[in-house]
């Protein structure tokens, strides 16, 4: 009997409905993450089954010696058949499951035990024995999936959904497909580049990426993207999550590692350098507080006139010592981490490389360290474009953004100038979020690429126009937006103030006639 191939509607309605099944037992931001455990632990099970099928078939060996030929190891304890026969502790078995999982697959260590299945009072047994039949109903083996991508195509489905429904809590970690695909065809990366995320998430811009170079010439090996994929997470669960994520789109060596990129960064050479990469690709937290750790985690206190203890806010331009000599332009305010995520992404840019950076529009115009900052990077001749962003696009904040375009190798028409535009009107209206479609992108790319003046869209600013403007970016003084005022006709307005005190008169002259014939 030939089994029908699992499509990606009905893995997307069947993987929503385990949400369903969630629902009210714990918070709708966290469903993500029992989810994705457990569809990787059913998918882990179906496709090891699966090869050791293959490995018994073509090497007529027994079982006991295919799995041990197998490229993942997957313990007794963690196969399907074992966690199922479970009808009590069922979450201490399924924690006990990651944890072997890990402990034999090293490259997934601290993913899957990242989320705890074994308290009660959260996921009660009869609601895990309900998650799991609900997972027992369809196949994930490669050989009954519609295509290869299907697994990856469904995670970023969910991923999305869950931001939708868990609002700004959410959709931290989540940056909107149609944003990503936009910077991702503004900084075009090439098959056999390093291409890296300094703030990861859940790795959906290192994936649109590979995406991209797959469509190109030489842009695959095999069934593999010629391209090395690099990424850095602070949080733990959305690193996890972006792990699985990797693995579930079949990027196997993607190298994504855990903590702090301003503080720790984690990609380095022997020497203890940063590594360099030939694209680099974010979208960090904006304007986030306090981001240099080691002077938050030092802060003194003093006593006031009064006696009472007071934090003496740290000066950064004091206490940030950067090792690794990053922040060569300024060291930002402590309020703001943005222009330190985009000195970071330029100190570990090649020579050649060009990096894509979404940033709060305040980037473009705040004055201070900032302002000091960016007149740096200007008279550097480092930023290749800005584009201006619809309001609403992203799930946890409503005001608009920029893409920040960083290029360290300018071409001579390039030289000395600043592509400036502004795409706040493309974009489609949607209840929650706005949302930027394959037309929009189009357009913005295609001005982008030209690298002509549009009138009211589009603008290539030489950089002494921007120093005669204090370096200050912000759009609206560059491409001018306005409608211009309706011009008007004095002699025709008199002409038709004259008619109406004409046309006046004769009524008052009638109503008269009127009230005389009344004898009023």
């Amino acid at each position: 009997m030939t089994q029908n191939k699992l499509t990606l509607s009905t893995l997307e309605s069947w993987l929503w409905d385990s949400a369903n099944i969630l629902r009210g037992s714990i918070d709708s931001s966290d469903f993500k993450n029992y989810i994705f455990g457990l569809l990787f632990l059913k998918r882990s099970n179906d496709v090891f089954e699966e090869e050791v099928e293959t490995i018994m078939k073509r090497d007529g060996v027994s079982r006991a010696d295919a799995e041990d030929d197998t490229y993942f190891q997957l313990p007794i304890e963690s196969r399907w058949n074992s966690i199922k026969t479970h009808t009590e502790n069922i979450g201490i078995a399924l924690d006990k499951a990651f944890a072997a999982i890990e402990r034999e697959n090293t490259s997934l260590e601290g993913v899957m035990t990242a989320t705890k299945f074994g308290d009660k009072e959260k996921l009660s047994d009869e609601l895990l024995q309900r998650l799991l039949r609900h997972f027992n109903q369809h196949s994930l083996r490669n050989d009954h999936l519609e295509s290869n991508d299907l697994l990856g195509d469904a995670y970023e489905y969910l991923i999305k959904m869950f931001a939708d429904d868990a609002g700004k809590k959410g959709g931290e970690f989540y940056t909107p497909r149609g944003v990503v695909q936009l910077i991702v065809q503004l900084i075009k990366p090439e098959p056999k580049q390093k291409v890296y995320d300094p703030t990861c998430g859940s790795g959906g811009m290192l994936i649109e990426s590979a995406r991209y170079i797959a469509q190109q010439p030489h842009g695959k090996v095999g069934n593999n993207v010629n391209v090395s994929l690099f990424g850095q997470e602070k949080n733990l669960g959305t690193w996890a999550i972006g792990k699985l994520n990797m693995l579930l789109h079949n990027f196997m060596d993607a190298d994504i590692r855990k903590g702090d990129t301003l503080t720790t960064p984690q990609h380095k050479n022997d020497s203890n350098e940063l590594t360099l990469f030939d694209r680099v690709i974010a979208n960090p937290p904006f304007s986030m507080d306090g981001w240099w750790t080691p002077a938050e985690n030092s802060i003194e206190v003093k006593l006031d006139k009064n006696g009472k203890e007071k934090k003496v806010t740290p000066n950064y331009s004091k206490v940030v010592s950067d090792p690794y000599g990053r922040f060569q332009y300024g060291i930002p305010p402590r309020g703001y981490a943005d222009l330190a995520f985009l000195q970071h992404m330029i100190a570990v840019l090649k020579q050649d490389g060009k990096a894509g950076v979404v940033l709060p529009h305040g980037t473009l115009f705040r004055s201070g360290t900032e302002g000091n900052i960016r007149q740096g990077l200007l008279e550097a001749d480092l930023v290749e474009g800005i584009v201006g962003l619809p309001s609403a696009l992203f799930y946890n904040t409503g005001i608009p953004a920029s893409i920040w375009i960083i290029n360290k190798n300018k071409t001579d028409a390039q030289k000395g100038k600043v592509i400036i535009i502004d795409a706040s009107n493309d974009y489609k209206e949607g209840k929650n979020q706005n949302e930027l479609e394959e037309k929009h992108i189009k357009q913005i790319v295609k001005a982008y690429d030209a690298a002509t003046d549009v009138d009211k869209y589009m603008r290539v600013v030489a950089i002494t126009e921007l120093a005669e403007n204090d370096y200050n970016l912000n759009i609206s003084r560059f491409i001018d937006t306005s409608e211009p005022e309706p011009e008007v006709d004095i002699k025709a307005v008199h002409q038709k103030l004259d008619a109406l005190e004409q046309r006046e008169a004769e009524i008052d002259k009638k109503l008269a006639e009127f009230l005389n014939e009344l004898g009023v």
